[in-house]
This record gives C-alpha cells, sequence and structure tokens, in this order.
C-alpha cells in the first residue's frame, strides 16, 4: 500500500493557490515546533465570499498538500463555510493522511482560523455582522 494517496501526491507535486496576495484583508500564520512545518494563509474577502486565497508552506510533502488543498476547499466559499473547515474534511479531500501526518491538515485549519480572526481585528464591523 502507498504511503501517500494519489491526491496528496499531487497536492503536493502541483500546489494550487501558492503565493502571497498583497494587502490581503486576512493573514494567519501559524507552526508546529515538534516538526518545523510552518504555514501562513492570505484571505481577499469580497461581500463574505473568499474571493482569493494564497499560501506559504515551509514544510513536508503533507504539509504543503494540506495547504493547497485547503485553499481549494475554500476559494469562491462564504466565509461562513471557511470558518467551519476542519482538518478531518482536508484530511478526507486528500483521500487520507498517514496518522503521524495528520498535524499537518490541523495546521491548515488553523492557519485559515488565523487568516479569518486577523480579517475580523481589521475589520470589526464584519464581526458584529456575524453576531446579531
Amino acid at each position: 500500500m502507498a504511503l501517500y494517496s494519489e491526491k496528496v501526491m499531487d497536492h503536493f507535486r502541483n500546489p494550487r493557490n501558492v503565493g502571497v496576495i498583497e494587502n490581503a484583508d486576512g493573514v494567519g500564520e501559524v507552526g508546529n515546533a515538534k516538526c518545523g512545518d510552518i504555514m501562513k494563509m492570505y484571505l481577499k474577502i469580497e461581500n463574505d465570499i473568499i474571493e482569493d486565497v494564497k499560501f506559504e508552506t515551509f514544510g513536508c510533502g503533507s504539509a504543503i498538500a494540506s495547504s493547497s488543498m485547503a485553499t481549494e476547499l475554500i476559494k469562491g466559499r462564504p466565509v461562513s463555510e471557511a470558518a467551519a473547515l476542519t482538518n478531518k474534511a482536508v484530511a478526507e479531500a486528500l483521500d487520507g493522511l498517514p496518522d503521524y501526518k495528520m498535524h499537518c491538515s490541523v495546521l491548515a485549519e488553523e492557519a485559515i482560523q488565523s487568516a479569518l480572526e486577523n480579517y475580523y481585528e481589521r475589520h470589526p464591523e464584519k464581526k458584529k455582522d456575524k453576531e446579531v
């Protein structure tokens, strides 16, 4: 049995949405001290929709694949759906990750959450809209 699925290998070899968004509406950066992986997520949000998302990841193939898949799962979606994205959904979309690499999908979830928190810090009026 292969250690990684074809989807993991595809997103590692051909990552989607790599890069930086200048003047992003939200930026989040997270890391895992144990493995050394670092993810940075950039969001461009218009009318409560994630119009664009980019990432920079320093890490292993699973971290890159998880970042890539996470961006694909939230691009073009409402902010509320991005906020609800779980690491399990990222791993399932990749057709699974080895147990000892699940922390990579957790980092992807945390990077999105961090970028959304930054978005709400920059745009507190948007947070109020959500609390009604």
